[in-house]
């Protein structure tokens, strides 16, 4: 009995750590895609209660943040349009999509495929592209931000950030 007490308080605590992890997630109950937005319309978004579809991370601001919706009404989250843009190429619903982003000139969901990119800012996942309802100088549209995520030229790449920053 000596020889099985160690193995038994092991697994004990291994049973306990499980169980106390799975009721932290039940109690989270993050939200990483919602169906039924059969109107496609820009849903409600709660900072921290939502998770990246494409990188899992938390949203913890929705300065940056974007949602894309299927034609099945399925909508997914993102805290940095990069992210949307990666996520979005492979999908075979990829153009018929409705994309929104989150205005930094207004504060409001606007049509992502409409929206002007900046290309230099600080953003959660460093992708660098701010999305605005007005035109401002060196914005870039849509079709342009998102060819310069699948071609990597964004601010994660040191040479394009020393570029863009001048440093």
């Amino acid at each position: 009995m000596k020889k099985f007490a160690p193995l038994f308080i092991i697994i004990i605590i291994v049973i306990l750590i499980i169980t106390l992890f799975l009721s932290l997630g039940n109690r989270q109950k993050m939200v990483v895609v919602k169906e039924g937005n059969l109107k496609k319309v820009p849903l409600e978004m709660k900072i921290n209660r939502y998770q990246d579809s494409f990188c899992g991370m938390v949203i913890t601001e929705l300065t940056y943040a974007s949602q894309v919706v299927g034609s099945d009404g399925k909508t997914w989250f993102f805290h940095d349009h990069g992210d949307f843009v990666e996520w979005l190429k492979d999908k075979p619903f990829a153009k018929d999509a409705t994309i929104w982003v989150m205005s930094r000139d207004t504060q409001r969901w606007i049509d992502g495929r409409k929206a002007y990119y900046s290309v230099n800012e600080l953003t959660p996942m460093g992708y660098g592209f701010g999305a605005y309802e007005k035109k401002g100088e060196q914005m870039i549209d849509f079709e342009s931000m998102r060819l310069k995520v699948l071609r990597g030229e964004t601010m994660k790449d040191p040479k394009i950030r020393k570029q863009l920053l001048g440093k």
